[in-house]
């Protein structure tokens, strides 16, 4: 269910002007850790040590074909 969530997520974002700046962050009880991978994307700006699976892939949509 999640991974049709973000494909439909992705065909929706394709059809934006490549000029707007694409930011998934509220909902889907994602949490950013500090995770080394992530300090390009969110800095030091997390609340939580680690990421869960929801946030992984928040995190991975928000930053893919920018």
């Amino acid at each position: 269910m999640k991974r049709q969530l973000y494909e439909y997520l992705e065909q929706v974002v394709d059809h934006f002007p490549k000029y707007h700046i694409k930011s998934l962050i509220e909902g889907f009880n994602a949490k950013f850790g500090g995770e080394d991978i992530f300090k390009p994307t969110i800095w030091n700006c997390s609340l939580h040590q680690d990421s869960n699976d929801n946030g992984v892939r928040t995190v991975k949509f928000d930053t893919q074909k920018i």
